[in-house]
């Protein structure tokens, strides 16, 4: 069944191959690459972390952030079905029960995260999203059954750390906190971290496409999430609801919906083309600026609590990226302090060992 599976589909990218809306990024230089990947991840993803928190702070869209959510699926459903038809692809998979797992997660992940800013303080939002690794790693050890390194835990228990108190900071200034959008965001990064799992499974086990498992998660989870809202009588309201504020409910969220998904393309060229470090680096900088519109667009109240709390958080990214990297890492900063003549070369045997 494997075999024939694979005779349905036509040939795909080669592995240096990207592309993004359409056009081949692989012919551009490095800089070029650099440059492009950046400018991309910051226009589209502060464009997005804008619009999402403009839906909510303009329209009382809490009883209807699912069909926000489904409109936001029905347009990444369109948009990751013609890059697959632009790519050759031929649609036909045996394995649809395990697409149906991702995109019940997938579903979880950006419902819940949509709905949460409803209830919390945009950066909060942010900054939980930014501790994918906890829940991840927890996944890991539930379904896959790894080990971690002692540097994972102590980025883990850093970001934990950083979370309560940012929580704690929030919880002191913010007149509208509540404990209910905290238990959203952290339901939508349990499904982040059982997700990235089951893509894992996908992608190493079957070998199939981001392109391909990106289709089907969207594609499924708009049928599952429409069903929902139908049989729960909700679907008429939310689609009433949004023609009367048309502009800030399908205006923002087609522009919302565009940036998400092309800000993802624009992340795994900059990890393709730069490794994880550069991107990491990026990204980080990226939600710090996005944080930081969010304080000067939307009124809020603000303490140097959340720096602090940021910063342990940051910490904890960094010092997981150190534990992937530590041979190349350690290599590079003997060779920077044996150019100041700080260490002697018999010091290299012992951090890179």
């Amino acid at each position: 069944m494997m075999e024939q599976a694979s005779t349905k589909i036509n040939a795909m990218p080669k592995n240096n191959e990207i592309y993004i809306c359409g056009f081949n990024m692989s012919s551009l230089s490095p800089n070029w690459k650099l440059g492009v990947s950046v400018a991309g991840i910051f226009i589209l993803y502060i464009c997005f972390g804008a619009l999402q928190e403009a839906i909510f702070s303009a329209n009382d869209l809490r009883s209807y952030s699912p069909f926000l959510t489904l409109y936001q699926f029905g347009i990444y459903s369109v948009l990751s079905f013609l890059e697959l038809r632009a790519h050759g692809y031929l649609l036909f998979n045996p394995w649809i029960h395990l697409y149906a797992i991702v995109a019940v997660l997938t579903l979880g992940s950006i419902a819940l995260s949509n709905a949460s800013v409803g209830f919390l303080n945009y950066p909060t939002q942010v900054i939980f999203k930014c501790c994918k690794m906890i829940p991840v790693l927890l996944g890991g050890v539930l379904i896959q059954g790894r080990r971690y390194s002692i540097y994972e835990v102590l980025a883990v228990l850093l970001m934990t750390l950083g979370l309560i108190c940012f929580t704690l900071v929030d919880v002191s200034i913010q007149p509208k906190f509540t404990l209910f959008g905290v238990f959203l965001v952290s339901l939508a990064l349990c499904c982040d971290g059982a997700l990235g799992n089951f893509q894992e499974i996908i992608m190493k086990k079957y070998v199939r496409s981001n392109s391909e498992i990106l289709f089907y998660s969207y594609s499924l989870g708009f049928c599952l999430l429409a069903s929902v809202l139908t049989i729960s009588g909700n679907l008429l309201p939310s689609f009433y609801f949004f023609n009367d504020h048309a502009l800030q409910t399908y205006g923002y969220g087609f522009i919302f919906s565009l940036s998400g998904y092309f800000g993802v393309q624009f992340v795994l060229c900059l990890v393709h083309s730069h490794g994880a470090l550069t991107a990491v680096t990026v990204t980080t900088f990226r939600k710090a600026v996005s944080i930081a519109v969010s304080f000067i667009m939307f009124e809020k109240p603000f303490s140097q609590g959340y720096i602090w709390s940021g910063l342990l958080i940051v910490f904890g990214l960094y010092l997981n990226l150190y534990n992937k990297n530590r041979s190349s890492w350690n290599t590079a900063i003997l060779n920077k302090l044996k150019s100041y003549h700080l260490v002697k070369s018999d010091a290299t045997s012992i951090l890179t060992a």
